[in-house]
């Protein structure tokens, strides 16, 4: 997987951290770039993308798998919709690993997977769920997502499990936005699997304005 370190410029027009556990959301307006950092490594960090104009049009692993033909988001990959519209581009990528196959951990998948003493454990489909409320969405509304900094390997017959992330701290991904889009973040609460280390923390997020370079004289 390529890599390439994160050097954006631009006026920052948002920079907030997420705290461990927590969902957040934000617009990124067209040609604004999103950077992700995660601060202290190994940290999954579930995303979703609407478009901000008709939540109707949403990310689709479906598409974004098929126009980049591989089953991992990296540098040069375009974010696609189920409209077959570029969403968002990724420019810059310290990790080089994300997963679009595992999903997001909901308390159900807890309870088949771990055990039903984890029933009542917050989960990412739960913040999903919290956060899409305040912009007049439901449940049904929540899509496959996207899992930054997830390392999922898929062995050729196609199975996958969720192994131990291979990103550090202060890794970080940024895409700019092709279109005006509504960002949904769940920071990974999941404590049950090491797609967290068993141990989730914060996550910081940073929106910059499109980059003006001056001419040189």
């Amino acid at each position: 997987m390529t890599v390439q370190s994160v050097r954006t410029g631009g006026r920052i027009v948002l920079d907030v951290e997420i705290p461990a556990r927590k969902p957040w959301s934000a617009i990124i307006r067209k040609g604004q770039t999103l950077r992700i950092t995660d601060s202290h490594g190994q940290q999954a960090v579930d995303t979703l993308f609407y478009c901000a104009s008709d939540f109707g049009e949403r990310y689709s692993g479906q598409d974004t798998l098929r126009a980049q033909g591989s089953a991992y988001v990296g540098l040069g990959t375009r974010i696609m919709s189920n409209e077959g519209r570029v969403m968002l581009r990724v420019t810059a990528d310290s990790c080089g690993l994300h997963d679009t196959s595992a999903g997001a951990c909901s308390c159900e998948s807890n309870t088949v997977r771990f055990g039903h003493q984890t029933r009542y454990q917050h989960a990412c489909r739960e913040n999903f769920v919290i956060e899409a409320a305040k912009h007049g969405m439901s449940k049904r509304d929540i899509v496959p997502n996207l899992n930054f900094f997830m390392n999922v390997p898929i062995d050729p017959a196609g199975n996958f499990t969720v192994v131990d992330g291979v990103s550090k701290p202060g890794d970080a991904i940024e895409l700019v936005a092709e279109m005006d889009v509504l960002c949904l973040i769940s920071n990974c609460p999941q404590i049950n699997n090491p797609c967290n280390g068993f141990f989730p923390t914060p996550v910081q997020v940073t929106i910059f304005d499109v980059a003006i370079v001056e001419p040189e004289a």
